[in-house]
């Protein structure tokens, strides 16, 4: 490996790093559903994750810092002949710390002749983000800084020192071929560098207008190696170890299994986890995200120690709102300066300016807020867990858990003292009226445009009211005082198991087809082709047809689109075997009639039973569509079904989801070559996931002796 004698001065006490983990992973991922994209995830000399990530097509290279600031430093890397381009160089990297300063040195290689690297980017990944989400790396190579608009016009308003931050500082050492590019934080505190180096007997380079042109020497056509080293002041995070986050017994299924997929998921729920918070995941959401902690203790009950609990509810209760709801997502670093800079350009407050890092939560979820009682009654209703430890945890988390379950259960109440449809949890309304999508299909059209959630209302609100039963009985033994609730319960929980009523959908054979074939008919030639055929072999129901909606329109009506939502249902609470058999009936309908596609996994949302305008909404969005394969949803009807004795479903599924090649992938889609059906990446899947990890729990369950359900 290429080495500056700079570097190697500098990292005497540096340390060899292989990947942890890398994607596409040979023997588990199909390379070609990839479709050019390569990730390596490093620990740094901390113990934080850094993953670097090439995007083949685009050029674009990004190095994500899972650390206090959820850091990134991006690159785009365009050579003058597309014969190929940029790629890893040998795996090993070198870390380092120098003070607060830690440092990642590897390689990577660029085709021989010229290539010109730009369009850096060095701060916040939520910013690379919004880079990626605008299209931004199809700009030419020259193009301005991508500079946010509240940096600018808070760099604008402040003056001074504020504007020369806005963009990286480069400079050159021609004679050692050494490219430096730094960049402050807009309020200066903290420090990123990137730094290019190459043997300057075999290349040459030069910076113009923010763009490093690097030149082949001479008539050979050997690629280039270059050796990038990233380096940030940023305040690190402190990771947990494997024996701190699973069970004994887990540990043991592990050890046995002996298996690849099993040690890359354990790998990389390592990377997420640190005693600050569990991570959403990498490398797009390197932040705490309420909803994904929470749901993901539920389904990791089995595997994990009884700890773990403590450290997803404490990171929740500390971010608690004023009236008691749970932050869905924390801006940190850049993205806290972003935010607090909007305010201050609105408000005028001075006082933001004092500390422009200080961490700003979102609360405009709502799911998450019903999901926290939850996994606090799992907790307080574990024998295996000490009175003592309980009540340390009430020490100090006591009042915020009370504040919260005070909002819950006022949330409840217009439902409960008069039960129609109006009186749900709705979604809350953006300025321009429009119920903003608060559970996890968040995306704006993820619930059809509807403002009554069936997941929030028919799985969460009544799982923490039960819940609150239970957390009551365990306060009272603990000798504290119990939950005041009004009456709400048990009678405000039998009230609210019967919400379900509102979100029935039933359609008659002759309804079924007629809207089916009405779908297909708006669909491209080739697409049409292919599930005509489906339906062809598989045939249409020949009795009435029962689901959810997703959601109720903003007069409570439902909107017929059939979705994976009841599977966290069936998983949460036991249903009687006809409901039961209901529920699990569309999951298993091949598409476009219910949900299964084989070779793909399950469609996260079947739109073919909603009005045309429902189809557009989806066709412009597609990250929760009848074209989405979820993980975390594949995960938790697995792991509903492993507890209820249904190995035919399970092996459907399970086969379904293996043939996609994509299985460990946050979410996938599909495209149509030559007529076929081919699985694929979807582009902004994160590699390490949280609650795609939860595969763990499932494969303990559905393998282990003993399974134990999470029940």
């Amino acid at each position: 490996m290429l080495v500056p004698l700079l570097l190697m001065i500098q990292a005497v006490s540096a340390r060899e790093s292989q990947p942890v983990l890398e994607f596409p992973t040979p023997g588990l991922d199909d390379p070609t559903a990839y479709e050019g994209y390569t990730a390596r995830l490093y620990r740094d000399s901390r113990g934080n994750a850094v993953e670097i990530y090439i995007e083949g097509k685009s050029g674009r290279v990004v190095h994500l810092w899972a650390d206090g600031l959820n850091e990134s430093i991006g690159f785009t890397v365009r050579p003058a002949k597309a014969t190929r381009g940029v790629a890893f160089g040998e795996p090993k990297a070198s870390v380092w710390s120098n003070g607060a300063r830690r440092s990642v040195l590897y390689s990577l290689t660029i085709p021989a002749g010229s290539t010109r690297i730009g369009q850096f980017l060095l701060g916040s990944m939520r910013v690379e983000r919004d880079f990626g989400y605008a299209g931004r790396v199809n700009d030419s190579i020259d193009a301005p800084t991508f500079v946010p608009q509240e940096f600018q016009q808070l760099a604008e308003r402040q003056g001074g020192v504020y504007p020369g931050r806005l963009k990286p500082i480069f400079s050159l050492t021609p004679a050692t071929w050494r490219v430096r590019i730094t960049q402050a934080s807009l309020d200066g505190k903290n420090h990123l560098t990137l730094t290019l180096t190459a043997d300057a007997r075999l290349s040459h380079a030069s910076v113009h207008d923010r763009v490093v042109t690097v030149r082949s020497l001479g008539t050979g056509a050997a690629p280039i190696t270059l050796a990038v080293e990233i380096a940030t002041d940023g305040p690190p995070l402190t990771p947990l170890s494997r024996t701190q986050i699973f069970n004994t017994a887990f540990r043991r299924f592990a050890d046995s299994a002996q298996s690849q997929r099993l040690e890359r998921e354990i790998r990389g729920f390592e990377l997420l986890s640190s005693k600050q918070k569990l991570m959403a995941g990498l490398p797009t959401y390197a932040t705490y995200f309420g909803r994904d902690m929470l749901m993901t203790a539920l389904l990791m009950e089995p595997v994990w120690s009884d700890t773990m609990p403590e450290f997803v509810m404490g990171a929740a209760l500390a971010k608690l709102g004023p009236d008691g709801d749970v932050s869905h997502e924390e801006a940190l670093g850049g993205q806290a300066i972003r935010e607090n800079g909007a305010e201050f350009l609105r408000t005028g407050d001075r006082a933001l300016l004092k500390n422009l890092q200080a961490t700003r939560e979102n609360y405009w979820m709502v799911d998450d807020d019903f999901q926290l009682p939850v996994v606090a009654g799992r907790y307080f209703a574990n024998g295996s867990v000490p009175a003592a430890r309980k009540r340390a945890f009430l020490v100090r988390w006591g009042n915020a858990l009370r504040k919260n379950l005070r909002y819950v259960m006022r949330q409840a109440a217009p439902y409960f003292h008069d039960p129609v449809a109006t009186n749900l949890v709705s979604f809350r309304r953006d300025a321009d009226g429009y119920c903003h999508p608060g559970s996890w299909r968040d995306s704006r059209v993820g619930y059809a445009g509807g403002c009554y959630a069936f997941d929030v209302n028919v799985v969460w609100v009544p799982a923490a009211l039960q819940a609150i039963i239970a957390i009551d009985s365990t306060f009272r033994a603990l000798g504290e005082p119990g939950i005041d609730h009004a009456g709400m319960i048990p009678e405000g929980l039998k009230t609210w198991r019967a919400a379900s009523r509102h979100f029935m959908v039933v359609l008659s054979p002759a309804e079924v087809d007629a809207r089916v074939h009405a779908k297909l008919a708006s669909l491209p030639g080739v697409e049409r082709a292919h599930w005509d055929s489906v339906l062809a072999r598989s045939g249409l129901p020949t009795d009435t047809l029962r689901f959810p909606a997703v959601s109720l329109d903003s007069a409570g009506a439902p909107i017929p689109v059939m979705s994976t939502d009841p599977g966290m249902w069936l998983l949460l609470e036991r249903q009687d075997s006809a409901r039961e058999a209901e529920l699990l009936k569309p999951f298993l309908l091949p598409y476009p009639v219910g949900l299964f596609i084989d070779g793909v996994g399950l469609a996260v949302a079947n739109d073919a039973y909603a009005p045309p305008a429902v189809w557009a909404m989806f066709e412009k969005d597609l990250y929760h569509s009848p074209r989405v394969v979820w993980g975390r949803e594949v995960n938790v009807l697995l792991a509903a079904l492993a507890t209820r004795g249904r190995p035919g479903a399970v092996d459907s599924v399970r086969g379904a989801v293996d043939r996609s090649g994509l299985q460990y992938a946050e979410l996938w889609s599909y495209k149509f070559e030559d007529g076929a059906l081919r699985p694929v990446r979807y582009g902004s899947s994160s590699d390490v996931q949280l609650w795609t990890l939860t595969d763990l729990a499932v494969q303990y369950l559905l393998n282990s002796p003993r399974p134990g359900p999470p029940q």
